[in-house]
């Protein structure tokens, strides 16, 4: 074990002569969201440290004259690329201003990323080397539910739109393979780049790396990807102190010489109509945070009232979902009358893209899964289910009011109408991103077609208009509303939120489960793939 005294007081048997620690301890462990849920019982019931957490801490730390320097120790770093690569940011801002070490036992894609913000990069010499690249897996069930009775019936627009395929088909398609291979390809570039730019090198030399077969913290040193290969009681003594040990010494936060602020909205999860909710069904991109349209409007309507808030920042991190919930929120975007700037994490694709079509600035990360501008409509079909188990569902009425039951197959008729009208949605949705991004309908549509495209990718393409996290887009915020750099921001929830009777409710919705989280909607601007990079 390290020889660090961890003490509740930092002042506390520091060594002779010192009387305020030198050293401070930063452990990093997680996912990182971006911030802390604005929903009650989001927020209740997480425990997780956030960026935004992060952030606030680096800035104290960036304020401390006595400071010789920060340890970051790096433990189960659970982060996805792009809040890695916000990590990467902080730290890099930090070492501007002290010595930053980051302590890495685990040397993979993603905590070689977050640290490479950091001055110097060390390892243990039995730390655990994962250098591979990056890769994904999606597990295809076409086959699985067809042996089970089940089938599924998939409309897409169009042929790169994979939301439902897992579902629909046993093999991954040709165009789909072809979209991920490409967004693959984007992300170890920035990768690349990032690295590249941190260890002094150049990008072709850092992309050698994922195929220098690494296996060791002494290889990884060899090849110039760390600096040091050391113990952490090799690199830091009884001065230092973790950082909450310290936080008595640290300065206090600077407050804006001027009136105004800037309102952060969080529409994170699957796009619903109605109010945003928990859906605790362990099924992939339907567990987890909702973002109901509800609710995001009404947060949005709360910044736009509040005389104080002079821009709007909207975090998006959703793969889509509704195409009706995803057009109300655009339209509350689009009606603004203070500047709204989106920032993408992790994703921002279909729904999750259409809502930042009027925003005045969008920002992603080059690690954004963005794009997806298409629209799927669906439903399983359980004839051959219902005859293997003698279930017999009977009709009495207008077959066209039952024409999304799974009992049966859509008809050639009820097949032409849902097309006409998923048709629409993506018109809809094409003429959207055309106005709002100053291009024709026709390059949209080129740019669309349900296709997926890096961050990096829809940067030069149009569809974004720079490389950032939040703080950029904060930034540029407070730039379009002319408040000073240091102006506050403030995280927005719809008014009447919390605690009780508005709580209970909350609570209540948290509870109630649903295998299909858009009850009666069937068109949908989703990417439904569970994307987690490896």
């Amino acid at each position: 074990m390290p020889n660090i005294p961890f003490l509740n007081k930092a002042d506390d048997a520091l060594p002779g002569g010192v009387t305020r620690p030198t050293w401070v301890v930063l452990d990093l462990a997680g996912p990182y969201p971006e911030r802390q849920p604005g929903n009650p019982v989001q927020a209740l019931l997480s425990r997780t440290e956030t960026l935004e957490a992060l952030a606030g801490r680096i800035q104290k730390l960036k304020g401390a004259s006595w400071l010789h320097g920060v340890l970051v120790r790096f433990g189960e770093f659970t982060a996805a690329p792009a809040a890695a690569h916000a990590v990467r940011g902080l730290l890099h801002d930090l070492a501007q201003s002290t010595r930053v070490v980051a302590y890495l036992p685990h040397l993979n894609m993603v905590s070689l990323l977050a640290a490479s913000g950091a001055s110097e990069l060390v390892a243990p010499e039995s730390a655990e080397v994962n250098l591979n690249g990056f890769g994904l897996e999606s597990t295809f069930l076409g086959e699985f539910l067809k042996k089970r009775g089940i089938e599924f019936e998939n409309l897409r627009i169009r042929e790169y739109k994979a939301a439902l395929t897992r579902f629909s088909q046993d093999h991954m398609d040709d165009h789909n393979r072809e979209q991920l291979q490409a967004y693959l390809d984007g992300l170890e570039g920035a990768w690349a780049a990032d690295l590249a730019s941190a260890r002094g090198v150049s990008p072709e030399q850092a992309a050698a790396w994922l195929d220098a077969d690494l296996t060791s913290a002494q290889g990884a040193l060899d090849a110039g990807l760390i600096t040091k290969v050391a113990y952490e009681d090799e690199l830091i003594g009884p001065a230092s102190r973790p950082f909450g040990a310290v936080v008595n010494w640290l300065m206090p936060d600077k407050q804006s010489s001027k009136k105004g602020r800037v309102a952060v909205v969080p529409l994170v999860g699957a796009i619903i109509t109605g109010k945003s909710r928990i859906n605790p069904v362990p099924l992939p991109l339907l567990g987890g945070p909702m973002a109901g349209s509800d609710t995001v409007v009404a947060a949005l309507k709360r910044a736009k009232e509040d005389k104080t808030t002079q821009a709007i920042v909207l975090y998006v991190n959703s793969g889509g979902g509704s195409a009706l919930a995803s057009d109300l929120i655009w339209r509350e975007v689009q009606q603004s009358e203070k500047p709204v700037v989106v920032v993408m994490g992790e994703y921002a694709a279909s729904g999750g893209y259409y809502v930042a079509a009027h925003a005045k600035t969008i920002v992603a990360s080059p690690y954004t899964l963005t794009g997806s501008i298409g629209v799927v409509s669906g439903k399983p079909i359980l004839e051959e289910f219902n005859r293997r188990h003698g279930l017999n569902p009977e009709r009495v009425g207008r077959d066209r009011a039952l024409m999304f039951s799974p009992a049966r197959r859509y008809s050639d008729e009820e097949r032409e109408h849902v097309e006409k009208g998923i048709l629409e949605v993506y018109d809809r949705f094409i003429s959207r991103v055309a106005q709002g991004r100053g291009l024709t309908k026709e390059r949209v549509n080129e740019l669309g077609r349900g296709r997926i495209w890096s961050g990096q990718d829809a940067l030069d393409y149009g569809l974004v208009d720079e490389l950032g996290d939040l703080r950029t887009g904060l930034a540029r915020a407070r730039e379009l509303a002319g408040l000073p750099e240091d102006a506050p921001a403030w995280n927005v929830t719809p008014k009447g939120h919390g605690p009780l009777p508005e709580f209970a409710q909350e609570a209540a919705r948290a509870a109630q489960v649903s295998l299909w989280p858009f009850g009666s909607e069937r068109v949908l601007a989703w990417f439904d793939q569970d994307i987690k990079v490896r």
